[in-house]
C-alpha cells in the first residue's frame, strides 16, 4: 500500500481535527481501485509525539457488528441456522422477563436491530460505570454475555418485536451467543475461521479479557465523557472490552478494515441472497442513531453525504476511539479513518473527511 498523502481538501480535513477539535490524532486509509492513499495528522501517543502509522491498531467499537452479522449470514448460507429462527430457539429462556419473549423475536430482528430489546448499555449503572469518572475504576470489569443480557433483561423492551428500529448492543451479544451455540466455538474461533483468515487479515482480533491490545497500537484517550471544554484527557487504552463483547470488542487497523469492507461490498464474503440480505437497509428514525440520513442491514449501514453521494460501511465507538469505514457500493472506493480521542464530535469530523474525498454525486 502506497503511503503518500491524500488529496489536500483531505489532508485539510483531517488537520481540523487537531486544529479545531483538539484531538490526539487522525488517520485515515483513502483507496480509489488500486491506489491506496494514507495520511494522518496528530500523533499516537502525546507522551512521546509518535506519528500515527498505517499498521497500527485500535478497538474498532460497533464496527465488529459487521463481522458478527458476517459470520450469522455465512451460518444462514450453510442452512446451520435460519434467519427466521426465533432467539429461543437457540437460546431457550435466555430472553424473557419484562415483556421481553425470546420466543417472538427472530435472529433477523437481532442483526437489523428491530427486536425491541433493551439496550444493555443505557442501563443507569453501565452508563454510571462507563461514562463518566467510575469508568477509570471500572475500566478492568469482566462481563460475560449472559451478564449483559440479564442486564437488559431487567428492563422493559422499546417495542414489540418488529415494530420499531433502535440501535442496542444487547442484539448483538446474542447473536455472538448463538453462533457459538450453532458452531460449538467461540465467538473469536469463529470470527478467525471466517473472516481473518480467509482474508489474511493481519492485525484484526477479538481481545476476549485481554486488557492491552497486541503489536503497534495507538494509545487511546478520553475524557470519560465529561462536557467541560478543558476536561482532563485520561489515557484508556488498557481495558476490558467484555462489556463489548460481539457488539463492540474487536481490534483491527485501517488496512484490515479497508480489506473486510472491500470484500463484503465486492461480494466475497456471502453468497447471494445472504449477501442481499446484509445490504437491505432501511432508514433509521430521525434522532436513534448517528446524525444525517442513515440505513441500517443487517450489521452495514448506508450514509447519504451532503453532496448526495451514498457510501456504504459501519461506525464503531469505545472509550478513547472512534473508527468509520465507508466505501462505493461497488467497493471501488474506500475510506477508514480513526482518532485516538472520544470528544467533540468525531462524527461530524469524519463526514467531512467523506465529503472531501467523494465529493458531490455524478
Amino acid at each position: 500500500m502506497a503511503t503518500t498523502f491524500p488529496r489536500p481538501t483531505v489532508q485539510q480535513a483531517l488537520d481540523r481535527a487537531v486544529t479545531e477539535r483538539r484531538l490526539p490524532g487522525i488517520l485515515a486509509i483513502v483507496r480509489d481501485g488500486e491506489d491506496a492513499r494514507f495520511g494522518t495528522a496528530g500523533v499516537a501517543d502525546t507522551g512521546t509525539g509518535e506519528r500515527r502509522r498505517p499498521e497500527e491498531r485500535f478497538r474498532v467499537g460497533s464496527i465488529t457488528k459487521t463481522f458478527t452479522a458476517t459470520v450469522v449470514l455465512q451460518l444462514a448460507a450453510e442452512d446451520k441456522l435460519s434467519l427466521d429462527d426465533t432467539v429461543d430457539a437457540w437460546l431457550p429462556g435466555l430472553v424473557s422477563g419484562n415483556g421481553h419473549d425470546g420466543r417472538a423475536i427472530t435472529v433477523r430482528q437481532l442483526l437489523n436491530m428491530t427486536s425491541g430489546i433493551s439496550n444493555y448499555s443505557l442501563d443507569p449503572d453501565m452508563l454510571r460505570r462507563y461514562y463518566g469518572p467510575a469508568f477509570l475504576k471500572h475500566r478492568y470489569d469482566h462481563h460475560t454475555p449472559e451478564q449483559l443480557v440479564r442486564t437488559a433483561m431487567s428492563h422493559a423492551p422499546d417495542f414489540a418485536p418488529g415494530q420499531g428500529w433502535t440501535y442496542t448492543n444487547t442484539g448483538y451479544v446474542l447473536a455472538g451467543m448463538i453462533i457459538e451455540r450453532v458452531t460449538g466455538e467461540t465467538f473469536a474461533e469463529q470470527v478467525s475461521r471466517r473472516v481473518v483468515r480467509p482474508l489474511g487479515l493481519t492485525g484484526t482480533y477479538v481481545p476476549g479479557d485481554e486488557v492491552g491490545i497486541h503489536g503497534p497500537h495507538a494509545r487511546h484517550y478520553s475524557t470519560n465523557y465529561a462536557p467541560d471544554a478543558d476536561a482532563e484527557v485520561h489515557d484508556v487504552t488498557d481495558m476490558n472490552v467484555s462489556v463489548g463483547w460481539a457488539a463492540g470488542g474487536m481490534v483491527s487497523h485501517a488496512a484490515d478494515l479497508d480489506r473486510f469492507f472491500t470484500a463484503l461490498l465486492k461480494g466475497e464474503l456471502l453468497p447471494r441472497a445472504q449477501h442481499e440480505e446484509m445490504f437491505a437497509a432501511e432508514p433509521t428514525p430521525e434522532g436513534k442513531w448517528i446524525p444525517g440520513t442513515p440505513a441500517y442491514g443487517l450489521g452495514m449501514s448506508s450514509l447519504r453525504l451532503p453532496g448526495g453521494r451514498t457510501v456504504w460501511g459501519m461506525g464503531g465507538a469505545i472509550n478513547g476511539s472512534f473508527s468509520f469505514a465507508y466505501g462505493t457500493r461497488d467497493g471501488e472506493r474506500m475510506v477508514v479513518q480513526n482518532v485516538n480521542g472520544d470528544w467533540n464530535d468525531p462524527i461530524s469530523l469524519f463526514m467531512g473527511v467523506l465529503e472531501a474525498e467523494f465529493g458531490p454525486a455524478d
